[in-house]
């Protein structure tokens, strides 16, 4: 299996997990993004992301904790700013002439679990059981939810080449990290690449 280099996306307040994937040896670059690029051009804030921080890096592993929903809100209930995940993650996701966009895989953290992961239901409309994963602002920003989501024409439930990022929960991710890396690696060249957003 082939390595492939990655950028890491969390909050502050999961730097423990960040580093132990550093024990996990991957092949990551070490650098977040930690002040906003002064412009209003979207264009040239995804090319300095890029060109900056993301360098050469094909997978961005995302860190799902208590703190990286589009609705978190702090201690005294105030919305969360959540603008350096925003843009690492917009980031990834633009294509340019210079570079192609990241694959990304969201790791859930293990105190998320219980919110992302609701067991299984069965289908009103096909009366097959689905498992219920609950990707929404409650527990992602947008531009996780939209692109794991993508909204389609048919159909009443997300298959996995509907979805072009790739979720799994942290103790299965760290039991065979390159596996998840690769998959998410591979949805850069599977048809539903083309319908990612970068702002949704």
């Amino acid at each position: 299996m082939t390595s492939h280099k990655c950028f890491i996306s969390f909050k502050t307040e999961n730097m423990d997990y960040k580093e132990k994937l550093e024990k996990l040896k991957i092949d990551m670059i070490d650098k977040s993004l930690k002040t906003p690029i002064n412009s209003k051009d979207q264009d040239y804030i995804m090319r300095v992301i890029r060109r900056d921080y993301l360098q050469d890096s094909t997978v961005t592993i995302h860190l799902i904790g208590q703190h990286s929903a589009e609705n978190s809100r702090d201690e005294f209930g105030r919305q969360e700013d959540q603008y350096y995940i925003k843009k690492e993650l917009q980031a990834s996701l633009y294509n340019s002439d210079l570079s192609h966009k990241s694959g990304i895989l969201g790791v859930v953290l293990p105190e998320m679990n219980p919110q992302v992961f609701q067991g299984s239901y069965k289908c009103s409309i096909c009366g097959n059981q689905h498992n219920k994963v609950m990707i929404d602002d409650n527990s992602v920003v947008k531009e996780f939810s939209y692109n794991y989501y993508i909204p389609k024409d048919s159909g009443c439930a997300w298959r996995e080449n509907d979805r072009y990022c790739v979720l799994v929960n942290w103790s299965d991710f760290i039991g065979s990290p390159e596996s998840f890396i690769d998959q998410a690696y591979q949805k850069r060249e599977d048809p539903i690449a083309n319908k990612t957003k970068v702002h949704p």
